[in-house]
């Protein structure tokens, strides 16, 4: 739930400290995506395409640490796509209602509206709107969480775009301990000031149910901000419906990795993501 941009410090450990203009080749960048609005602000989101060997499969990251959704310019965050875009995958960078202004269910809300919108005009970006993934780190490991167990808002024909794959980082997936009246948390996140009987709407822990997505979920043994058994709890609860799940547990590590750490997470992000969105397909 960390409030600075932690998926910039990843980026850097993962591929380098450099953020080029050089990076950006081989992508087609299409920047502040309008996928709704509210209170008069445009909602967005920037797309990453390969120029090149492209293998039809979009995943959505969500831009959220303690659910403040910031903007970064595209030549900044583009490094940290290089692993799936390097891999064929168009990336979908969604931002939501930002803390303190909104809370989370309302982060919740924003961030099913993109994965509708996206599945909706799939074609536009040449993605399979049925084979979409998701990753976050923190409270962006949540909001993948959520998409992975109740999918997006619901479309003009009832339908519900669901995303195939889930990636989540160290993520809160039981929020009733934070949102309580007397925890130190909701002081410290302004996202969680909300009614305590609203926590298992926006509690994947919660959700879980035998048609989730498949999941991978990565963890440090010493977090203290989102401790280790926030993702062995849900890891059980998968577990018991049986649906596809895996846990990483770093060992030694807090609430972020080092450069092994990151590697290893990009590493199993690509062959996730590639077995259960690319290899899926092609044994149909």
């Amino acid at each position: 739930m960390t409030q600075v941009p932690i998926f910039l410090a990843i980026a850097f450990t993962l591929l380098g400290n450099t953020c080029s203009r050089a990076q950006l080749d081989g992508l087609e960048v299409t920047p502040d995506v309008v996928y709704g609005h509210k209170d008069g602000m445009a909602l967005t989101f920037d797309v990453f395409q390969p120029r090149e060997k492209a293998n039809g499969v979009g995943v959505l990251f969500m831009v959220s640490g303690g659910w403040v959704s910031s903007w970064t310019e595209p030549k900044q965050i583009a490094p940290m796509f290089r692993h799936l875009s390097d891999a064929g995958y168009t990336v979908f960078a969604v931002r939501h209602g930002s803390s303190p202004r909104y809370f989370v269910p309302e982060c919740v809300s924003d961030v099913q509206l993109a994965l509708s919108f996206i599945a909706s005009n799939a074609d536009r970006w040449q993605v399979d709107p049925k084979r979409l993934g998701v990753f976050g780190f923190s409270a962006g490991g949540h909001l993948s969480l959520m998409l992975g167990t109740v999918g997006g808002s619901k479309q003009k024909n009832d339908s519900i775009a669901r995303v195939a794959a889930v990636v989540a980082v160290f993520p809160p997936t039981d929020l009733a301990p934070y949102v309580d009246f007397k925890s130190p948390r909701r002081e410290q996140f302004p996202a969680l000031r909300f009614e305590p009987s609203q926590a298992e709407s926006v509690s994947p822990l919660m959700k879980v149910t035998s048609d989730d997505a498949p999941t991978l979920l990565f963890h440090g043994d010493q977090d203290e901000l989102v401790p280790l058994w926030h993702s062995e709890k849900i890891k059980e609860a998968f577990d018991g419906v049986k649906v596809v799940s895996k846990l990483v547990v770093i060992k030694g590590a807090a609430h972020g990795f080092d450069a092994d750490g990151n590697r290893l997470l990009a590493k199993e992000m690509v062959e996730w993501f590639d077995n259960h969105l690319v290899k899926v397909q092609k044994l149909k």
